[in-house]
């Protein structure tokens, strides 16, 4: 009985997935994501978050519903959701595939972060929380959320979805900047995601 339990819950969750998949893929068709279509989105995972404990759902679900928390998705979040949605649909990226050392121009090794009057910067999608999140961390610490890369940027954070192809995502110009500034001697560093939430001891 405990077999066909575990066997009928792995059928259900990669249902559910095929099923989110297609709907990605159909919120993204446009490339944009409106209010109506993230409300309906959050309708379906709501929906979908009792019938088994599958990640993938409750950790949108979460995402989702935060930014929608307001009753309002603003052009930061629909663009967050649409880059989410992209990966889980297999547009550009895998789900749930890590930043890897290998291929990101990452610094190596990653150094301590400094919190405090230092600045940062993310790019790309977050797995610890929506973007909001994430700077609400950072002002926590006593660190600065900056509105894009400088010579005076401290930290450029690459969010987990970031995939080896970067160079031809739309976040690729953030990065290459930083490339270029930190090639010229400016004291900027690139970090992933994992690291800065260990760093923040997330």
């Amino acid at each position: 009985m405990e077999i066909f339990t575990r066997f009928n819950r792995k059928h259900i969750q990669d249902r559910q997935v095929d099923t989110l998949i297609g709907l990605s893929k159909g919120l993204i068709a446009d490339e944009k994501v409106n209010q109506k279509e993230a409300e309906f989105l959050l309708s379906w995972l709501v929906q979908n978050r009792y019938t088994t404990e599958n990640p993938i759902i409750l950790n949108l679900l979460e995402k989702v519903d935060s930014m929608l928390k307001d009753g309002i998705l603003d052009t930061e979040e629909s663009t967050e959701l649409l880059g989410i949605l992209k990966a889980i649909s297999g547009e550009k990226s895998e789900i749930g595939e890590l930043s890897k050392t290998s291929t990101l121009p990452i610094n190596d090794p990653m150094p301590p972060i400094t919190f405090e009057r230092t600045s940062f910067l993310f790019t790309g999608t977050c797995a610890f929380g929506t973007r909001k999140q994430c700077q609400d961390v950072i002002e926590s610490l006593g660190g600065i959320n900056a509105n894009g890369v400088t010579k005076t940027l401290n930290y450029l954070i690459l969010g987990t979805y970031v995939t080896d192809s970067w160079a031809h995502e739309n976040f690729g110009r953030k990065i290459e900047k930083a490339i270029e500034y930190r090639d010229n001697g400016i004291p900027l560093v690139i970090i992933t995601e994992e690291h800065w939430a260990n760093e923040a001891q997330l």
